[in-house]
């Protein structure tokens, strides 16, 4: 298959002087197409960091991040947000949008730089989104007229209004009850049932569990992975216990 993130010996400091340290220390990872992958590990073991790394959201001090075959370190700021409004999705534990715009303007609004023409076009894809995730009655409501569940799930519809070849969910569901995660968790099972990668970082086992590949952090290093099968959505507490086993074993 083909690999859309290489990160080639990933390192990334912080601090000055005795002060300094890595928080990546020589990370290597590849995400392949179509992979839903998790990184889990404690606070401070790097796992949001690599997630900046690899897309590009943060510059890195040593070592190679190619995506989709590009190295990253050689593109200029503009580019690099091209690629990123245009290639990648992104879903964040509390999405970043304008108050003083309603749901379906936030969802268009990172696709309008480069379809200013085409506005009734990008509403009804939009629209078109919120009807698959089961907020179309909500396009008109002010941001802080929705619940955490409505609010993620429009953040999902913009993630994918440029149809990317990946999405990066740093706690996706880190602010949500549990039934509104199960609800943004099968969304994204949907999504990459349909050959889009994901990428999330998370603390739960349970989140980690759908996944089909999981990496483990700690100190700024990768220190196991596990491989699960297809989610069958009846496996889910077998599945989360042996992420857990695995991460008492490593202890973490």
């Amino acid at each position: 298959m083909k690999k859309i993130v290489i990160g080639d010996h990933i390192v990334k400091s912080y601090g000055r002087g005795d002060e300094r340290r890595n928080v990546l220390d020589g990370v290597s990872i590849e995400v392949q197409e179509g992979e839903f992958v998790a990184v889990m590990g404690p606070s401070g073991s790097g796992k949001s960091t690599l997630m900046y790394a690899l897309s590009g959201m943060d510059r890195v001090d040593g070592g190679k991040v190619l995506f989709d075959g590009k190295d990253l370190s050689e593109l200029g700021e503009n580019e690099l947000a091209d690629i990123r409004r245009t290639k990648m999705g992104f879903v964040f534990q509390q999405p970043t949008m304008l108050k003083n715009l309603n749901i379906l303007d936030n969802i268009m609004l990172p696709s309008m730089r480069d379809n200013r023409r085409n506005a009734a076009q990008l509403a009804q894809k939009a629209k078109a989104l919120m009807h698959r995730v089961g907020i179309a009655e909500l396009e008109k409501r002010d941001i802080t007229q929705v619940s955490g569940g409505q609010l993620q799930r429009a953040g999902i519809c913009r993630a994918l209004m440029n149809n990317p070849q990946i999405i990066f969910g740093d706690e996706p569901t880190g602010a949500l009850n549990s039934q509104a995660a199960q609800e943004v968790m099968d969304l994204l099972s949907d999504i990459h049932a349909e050959g889009t990668a994901i990428m999330l970082v998370t603390h739960d086992a349970k989140v980690a569990a759908r996944t089909e590949r999981i990496v483990f952090m700690h100190d700024g290093k990768i220190v196991s992975e596990l491989t699960l099968p297809r989610f069958s959505g009846s496996d889910l507490d077998a599945r989360a216990e042996k992420v857990a086993v695995r991460m008492r074993e490593i202890g973490i």
